[in-house]
């Protein structure tokens, strides 16, 4: 989530202040959990050379974030996916590695964020589930925590606006305001 304008990298402090924005001053946060994956640490071989590519890559906001009081940080991974030709790329001429890029995917933050919301819902530790996503793939997580007699609020900053999938299982939306 970039901060207003995205021009500025995201930093550990601004993420603490967005998740610290989203509980209102009668509510008390118990936790703010955090789901990521790192970026991708590996060798692959590029598509036409056949020549090794070492990527290695250092994530300090995750590390950062898991460091802050509040804070917990639940890391998926994310897998190599083999290499995709750009759009751009002119067919007259036979491709070279720079017409391609790696195609990454986050695999396993779904599932953790919906073992979490099943965990909470089944030790009914809170009262209210404030979920900042539009990924309609948490909707039955949101299902199983509201049967549970867990509210669940989603956030909503500005400019992004949830799909009605989301909205039709949340309780409500609160909306949030850039710190």
């Amino acid at each position: 989530m970039p901060p207003p304008g995205g021009t500025k990298p995201v930093t550990a402090d601004y993420m603490e202040k967005v998740g610290l924005a989203s509980g209102l001053a009668t509510e008390e946060i118990i936790r703010i959990l955090y789901y990521d994956c790192a970026l991708f640490n590996g060798t692959t071989k590029r598509p036409v050379s056949r020549t090794l590519e070492t990527h290695s890559q250092t994530t300090p906001l995750l590390h950062n974030l898991a460091q802050k009081d509040l804070f917990a940080v639940r890391r998926g991974v994310l897998k190599f996916r083999g290499y995709v030709l750009k759009k751009y790329h002119q067919p007259s001429s036979p491709p070279v590695d720079a017409d391609f890029v790696p195609k990454f995917e986050q695999k396993g933050v779904d599932m953790r964020i919906g073992l979490d919301m099943a965990t909470i819902a089944a030790n009914r530790s809170v009262e209210l589930i404030a979920l900042m996503t539009n990924d309609t793939d948490c909707i039955p997580a949101m299902k199983l925590v509201r049967r549970a007699g867990i509210q669940v609020a989603l956030l909503c900053v500005p400019g992004c606006k949830p799909t009605q999938e989301l909205v039709a299982h949340a309780d409500f939306r609160r909306s949030i305001v850039w710190p």
